[in-house]
């Protein structure tokens, strides 16, 4: 058997597995636990598809799993939705042959019913031994059930498959026949070992190899920072962990406030290690800095390249993040002298610094980000239609927080809660129901700063809420701290509504909200919900 010469571990730190079902497959898991208790941690979860998925992304949070076993549906919907590495149990020819012998001690005629693929062996099988057998495939459960009864009316009393299969069957008043044994299971478990085994070495390479990279260079947000339940950012976790497996470059594409440079960290966090997992993470803001200091930012520079240049020179940030990634925020802002300077770099896998001539070999993959329209700039000649087309291999687009409002309340909770402990307080025993009553009031605004602003807000709570201890979280109280919920209503669907010219009525004028805040225009035009050339006019209105 393969698993009678265990595999090697520390004691003290056996790898952790969690294995997933919700059919007749886990008492199998189950048995075969007992078999593996000593070289590892094994948990079972009860649960299923979405459930699961998201019962192991909060755990994953906090918590850690080297490896996650599953079979047939159950694991193929996992395996694109976890960052942590799905071992698919798999039925062997052996396990088929005998699960249709016992199906044939019910029935002459015997279906079997497999996930996505038939298996093609079974035709010459059947013909061989003589039987008879109606094979069919499956996706959905609603699939599975057409097929039982498709089979039923057909006049099959036995179907083999897996567990979902043979509980559906026997629902339907057939014999359901479970094609898993034991051995393949321990080959599963096997599987899973060996994998984290693997990870265990990997990792404690790279926390050698990368032992002089600072934290500023590290991707601080994983997938599980992707907080909401809403259909859109479940399909913004799958993406990041399909795109986490290719070293393409990726185009984020969203409003200001969505996200984009933590869905980048995700990405680059949950790649396989050989693609930058645990290498460095660089990101630079393409048009918060002047063209002049851009090109030797990315470059970098010889010494005496200019006025002011680094004695020895300067290595830039393509090297800074060499064997990891560059994250390039608000691409479109770049001008278009680098823009051939950066399509040169992506072309031949090499940097020139600035007043150099020596080509320096970087290993980068590059993630950027815009919040512009940038097949639209390519029409405009603003932005480079060859450089748009490198970087745009791989495209993800955020969605506004307008556009998932279902996510809304779940959260402000927890970002108040985040808040709150950074103030050293504690949040309210009913904070979840108090949270809830806001609810309408919450999901009525169109969030215009996206889930930035909504942090911003619960920042502002949780300062009045520390310092007032027996103050309820409740609309009215929200409102006089946030008056600006008030202003600005939430569209069904389509493009954001047009930033409102009127100023919302908080009972002051606009030089005594500029006062309030410092004189800092940004924030008071935040306070007010309108942009700052708004809160220009309306400053010179009042003069």
């Amino acid at each position: 058997m393969r698993h009678s010469t265990p595999l090697p571990f520390d004691a003290n730190d056996k790898p952790v597995i969690w294995t997933v079902s919700v059919s007749r497959l886990s008492d199998l898991f189950r048995d075969i636990t007992l078999e593996y208790d000593s070289l590892a941690t094994i948990e079972p979860i009860n649960l299923g598809f979405d459930e699961a998925a998201r019962h192991i992304r909060e755990r994953l949070a906090t918590e850690r799993c080297d490896a996650v076993i599953s079979a047939g549906s159950n694991a193929a919907y996992l395996k694109g939705r976890l960052s942590v590495p799905v071992v698919i149990a798999k039925f062997s020819g052996l396990d088929v042959m005998q699960a249709l012998a016992r199906a044939r001690r019910v029935s002459e005629r015997i279906g079997i019913i497999t996930y996505q693929d038939r298996l093609a062996e079974l035709a010459e099988f059947s013909a061989t031994f003589g039987f008879d057998v109606e094979q069919r495939t499956y996706v959905t459960e609603e699939d599975a059930r057409a097929q039982i009864n498709d089979l039923k009316a057909a006049g099959i009393k036995a179907i083999v498959g897996a567990g979902l299969i043979t509980d559906l069957a026997e629902e339907a008043g057939l014999t359901g026949v479970f094609v898993y044994s034991a051995t393949s299971i321990r080959h599963a478990f096997d599987d899973a070992l060996e994998m984290a085994r693997l990870t265990q070495l990997e990792s404690n390479r790279s926390r050698s190899r990368n032992a002089v990279v600072t934290d500023t260079l590290r991707a601080k947000h994983g997938i599980n920072d992707l907080r909401g339940d809403s259909a859109a950012m479940e399909n913004v976790r799958q993406s990041v962990v399909l795109y986490a497996k290719s070293p393409a470059t990726v185009l984020i594409q969203g409003e200001t406030g969505c996200g984009k440079e933590l869905v980048a960290q995700a990405i680059h966090r949950e790649a396989p290690r050989t693609l930058g997992q645990n290498r460095p993470f660089v990101a630079v803001n393409c048009g918060a800095i002047a063209e002049s200091l851009l090109e030797s930012e990315l470059f970098g520079h010889e010494e005496g390249a200019f006025t002011g240049a680094r004695r020895g020179g300067h290595a830039g940030l393509f090297e800074a993040a060499n064997h990891g990634t560059l994250f390039l925020d608000e691409i479109g802002e770049m001008p278009l002298t680098l823009q051939t300077r950066l399509l040169r770099v992506l072309e031949e896998r090499e940097v020139v610094r600035v007043g150099g001539t020596r080509p320096i070999p970087v290993n980068v993959r590059i993630i950027s980000a815009t919040h512009c329209d940038l097949e639209q700039r390519v029409r405009e000649g603003r932005f480079r239609a060859d450089l748009f087309y490198r970087l745009a291999v791989l495209r993800l687009t955020l969605p506004p927080l307008r556009a998932r409002l279902d996510d809304v309340v779940a959260l402000a909770e927890w970002s108040l809660k985040n808040a709150l402990a950074s103030l050293s307080a504690r949040p309210h025993p009913n904070l979840h129901a108090e949270m809830t009553a806001c609810a309408p009031l919450l999901q009525r605004y169109d969030w215009p700063g996206n889930v930035r602003e909504l942090r911003n807000l619960t920042e502002r709570l949780a300062l009045f809420l520390a310092a007032e201890p027996l103050q309820a979280l409740t609309p009215a109280f929200m409102l006089s701290v946030a008056p600006e919920l008030a202003t600005r209503t939430a569209a069904p669907a389509g493009p954001p509504p047009p930033a409102p010219t009127a100023l919302p009525q908080t009972g002051e004028s606009v030089h005594a909200v500029l006062a309030r805040f410092g004189g800092r225009r940004d924030a008071a035009a935040d306070y007010l919900g309108i942009s700052r050339t708004t809160l220009w006019r309306k400053l010179k209105a009042e003069n």
